[in-house]
């Protein structure tokens, strides 16, 4: 992979470029990763992770502000324009299964959805626009986010806006690890590039009784059984299926005793919609899908719907500045288009406050493996860390430069 130094108008003898300012700072950026790679925290527990990134601007002369709890946000430069960076600083509760030098130290802890290249990538970001900010080149703000708790719901972006982190941000940028797509390129979409999400937790009770003699209790594990199969195709036929909603069961739980009939079943799992309109409606829909089809078993229910995040949609012109970037930072064709993904992801609810985008990074080294995310597994290649700063770097400072809406 070949990474393009570009240079301004003035030629080589010009002011630095974006490569320029990036070139002696990517050793140090690399081992920062690697450091926080080998030592993830979980949500909410960020503490190491925050006093790092902390740490790490000081010395380059910024004043980040600690948000309550874990993460920060730092403001670089001056002026009334205000464009915001976003990273999310949690780990996995899982295993790291790599044998790299800088594999995960705790126990059952691993960065295995490259939350730790995102981190670096808005950091190196960061890094440079206080380089430009310093010599009079920076046209605006830019806001720096390191988010906590992105793998949890409710995901931790609620926290930062309630704490102010968007006050006067015009629009918000971010990047996401993209296994499938070879480094060097970044994936992008105007419109849903996620899906909306909520866990489900579905309880059925029952008096227990003898396998032997159905008809003098509820068959409960039965009961289970419709509901587990049943439900989604009842949802397939009571929404509009452009709405693409997808109920997946991940765990299901009766019984103990081959010849007992259980008094409690428990089934929990995942509910994607692709299309908000449709994710506002399917709660509602399932606690009356669910009921129904218990109904002829003689059980009792109860449905827990825990809200997880809407869709992520890609503003038009911020997935524009982040397409010019990426031509103009990587070179033509380095930004492709991508397909929505079933994932959730809580950069959403940002977007429920002001205009941004979300791009794809790509981390597989071509020819490779693909490592996929959220597995033990999962290695990102590093130069992804380069592409992706100098990506949101150039998308700031092209935010910046736009003309005010006179809306």
């Amino acid at each position: 992979m070949t990474l393009r130094p570009r240079r301004g108008p003035e030629g080589p003898a010009g002011p630095p470029t974006l490569t320029d300012l990036l070139a002696p700072r990517l050793e140090e950026l690399v081992a920062f990763r690697r450091d926080v790679h080998a030592h993830p925290e979980t949500a909410h527990a960020e503490h190491r992770t925050t006093a790092k990134v902390a740490e790490a601007l000081r010395a380059a002369g910024l004043e980040p502000r600690l948000l309550p709890g874990t993460g920060l946000t730092c403001d670089i430069g001056t002026g009334p324009r205000l464009v915001a960076l976003r990273a999310d600083l949690d780990a996995l509760p899982l295993a790291d299964e790599t044998s790299s030098p800088w594999c995960s130290t705790v126990p059952g802890v691993a960065h295995a959805c490259g939350h730790d290249v995102h981190t670096t990538v808005v950091l190196g970001a960061g890094l440079v626009l206080a380089d430009l900010a310093r010599a009079g080149r920076l046209p605006g703000r830019v806001r720096l986010l390191f988010q906590p708790a992105e793998e949890v719901t409710p995901g931790g972006a609620l926290g930062v806006i309630a704490a102010g982190a968007l006050d006067g941000v015009e629009r918000v940028l971010a990047v996401h690890c993209d296994p499938h797509t070879d480094v060097g390129r970044v994936g992008l979409r105007v419109g849903a590039i996620t899906s909306a999400f909520d866990q489900v937790r579905v309880e059925l009770h029952g008096p227990g009784g003898h396998t032997s003699r159905p008809h003098l209790t509820a068959d409960l594990v039965f009961a289970l059984a419709k509901v587990v199969t049943e439900v989604p195709a009842v949802l397939s036929r009571r929404l509009d299926p452009r709405a693409g909603v997808s109920l997946v069961w991940g765990r299901v739980n009766a019984g103990g005793a081959a010849n007992a009939i259980p008094r409690l079943g428990v089934a929990e799992g995942t509910l994607r919609c692709v299309r908000q309109d449709a994710w506002k409606d399917a709660g509602d829909l399932l606690a009356e899908v669910v009921a129904e089809v218990v109904a002829p078993y003689g059980v009792d229910v109860e449905v827990d719907l825990k809200r997880g995040v809407p869709p992520v949609v890609n503003e038009a012109v911020s997935t524009g500045l982040l397409q010019g970037a990426a031509e103009e930072e990587l070179g033509a064709g380095s930004a492709v288009p991508t397909d929505q993904s079933l994932g959730g992801e809580d950069f959403a609810w940002y977007l429920q406050h002001v205009a941004g985008a979300m791009a794809r990074l790509g981390t597989r080294t071509p020819g490779g493996a693909t490592h996929d995310l959220h597995r033990g597994d999962f290695q990102a290649d590093e130069r992804a860390v380069a592409v992706g700063a100098r990506l949101l770097a150039a998308a700031s400072l092209a935010g910046l430069r736009l003309p005010l809406d006179p809306a």
